[in-house]
């Protein structure tokens, strides 16, 4: 079964074609590296919550929109192994490819599934 490394941001709403652009270069890396699909996604329907949210989570300001994103591995050991390739690939450095976006507020973590459902499977 997969492994799924999921992420959370808000983008400032000016940065949205910066966004993808920084996606685009960036998930080339990762499929390179080992991952089987990466998917971006800007948020369209984030509502407010009585408790918590997405938007409270990332700490999102008025002019900002929170992205969900999700990258598929084979296994966790490929992610490990991909991963770290990631993580010190130099085309993903900071001065090469600022994000577009405040990385303190990024919330991110691995997970195994437990269930999958696809009209393929």
């Amino acid at each position: 079964m997969s492994y799924i490394d999921g992420f959370v941001a808000a983008v400032p709403n000016a940065n949205k074609e910066k966004f993808i652009e920084h996606a685009r270069k960036g998930d080339s890396v990762f499929i390179e590296h080992g991952a089987l699909r990466v998917i971006e996604c800007w948020g369209d329907d984030v509502p407010n919550g009585k408790v918590t949210d997405f938007r409270r989570a990332v700490q999102a300001k008025d002019d900002e929109t929170v992205v969900f994103s999700w990258v598929e591995w084979p296994d966790k050991a490929a992610r490990d192994a991909g991963m770290e390739k990631v993580m010190n690939d130099p085309r993903l450095s900071p001065e090469n490819t600022p994000m577009p976006y405040d990385g303190q507020r990024l919330i991110y973590g691995g997970f195994v599934p437990v269930v999958e459902f696809s009209k393929n499977k």
